[in-house]
């Protein structure tokens, strides 16, 4: 059985965000549709003979205390589950901007459920490995779903797979602005009342062909208490609007704000435009793929010729 392995912990961003009001257990229903991104975090878990025990490393990043980490708690939920005959350490390599709405936290959190059951031999199955993603948080379910786009509801839980557009370049714009996600829910409580009347929707699949039509489902509900606790970000969004894109949004609840475009040229002209002073600009690309299985690093046993 190998030894270890490295995954792709691939970043997301929400294509339009509906947030309704707080359920019984005190959490707000979502209505969102996910789609996968190129950038990715690396991950390469390996198995210990310390059984149950965890150790994790962090390369790029300051992602807060070790035990706290959700790939952390994703390694431990799995060793517990295959009886903690093994232990992990596990090594993760952040290139997706932390607190930035894109997911990082969560998608490391999947592929380390994924990579540490693939130590197991794929011993938990695939059903338990998705109620340990729900567990784990909001946006794990759609990483550990291996599908590149889906329609989410409820906390993200819910979810139902949709066909991808074709691939296409994206521009990532993070500012060096960090949105906490339980302050911008907070914003949102305060800017609205709970029976506020919605606009209608209609979730017609064949908006989802192309991503003209994904750009006219709708906004973000974050972006108008986000952009007007942060005039910045109201601003970037604007210029990046400004450069003819087929779609922009605030992803998440920020700060992070992803650009779709028809050509790779279109977009780098934009980012050309757009600058990059006091702003951290990524290209990109949507995908239309799942993200890959977790790759095996044992090297060959046989002897050298």
């Amino acid at each position: 059985m190998p030894e270890a392995f490295r995954i792709a912990a691939h970043a997301k961003a929400n294509l339009f965000l509906r947030v309704f009001s707080r359920d019984a257990s005190g959490y707000h229903g979502l209505e969102t549709a996910f789609t996968l991104l190129e950038l990715a975090d690396e991950i390469s878990v390996e198995r210990t003979a310390r059984d149950g025990k965890v150790d994790l490393s962090v390369e790029g990043a300051d992602t807060g205390p070790v035990e706290e980490n959700l790939a952390y708690r994703a390694a431990l939920a799995v060793l517990q589950a295959t009886g903690n005959r093994f232990g992990v350490r596990i090594h993760l390599e952040k290139t997706v901007p932390v607190r930035a709405g894109l997911g990082g936290g969560s998608s490391d959190a999947a592929a380390t459920l994924r990579g540490v059951n693939a130590l197991a031999g794929n011993a938990v199955p695939r059903t338990e490995i998705l109620q340990f993603a729900a567990n784990l948080g909001s946006d794990v379910p759609f990483f550990a779903s291996a599908t590149p786009m889906a329609l989410g509801w409820g906390r993200g839980e819910r979810l139902f797979r949709i066909p991808p557009p074709p691939e296409a370049p994206a521009l990532l714009a993070v500012p060096p602005i960090e949105i906490s996600t339980a302050a911008a829910y907070r914003l949102l409580d305060d800017g609205r009342s709970n029976s506020m009347a919605r606009g209608s929707i209609v979730l017609d699949q064949d908006a989802f062909r192309q991503w003209g039509g994904i750009g006219r489902l709708g906004g973000n509900d974050f972006e108008s208490v986000v952009f007007g606790k942060e005039p910045r970000l109201k601003d970037l969004f604007e210029r990046m609007a400004q450069t003819r894109p087929l779609l922009v949004r605030l992803s998440g609840s920020g700060s992070a704000i992803i650009a779709v475009y028809k050509s790779d040229r279109e977009r780098d002209e934009a980012a050309m435009i757009i600058g990059t002073s006091n702003l951290r600009l990524i290209s990109t690309r949507t995908r239309s793929r799942p993200a890959p299985e977790p790759e095996s690093l044992n090297r060959s046993t046989e002897p050298a010729s």
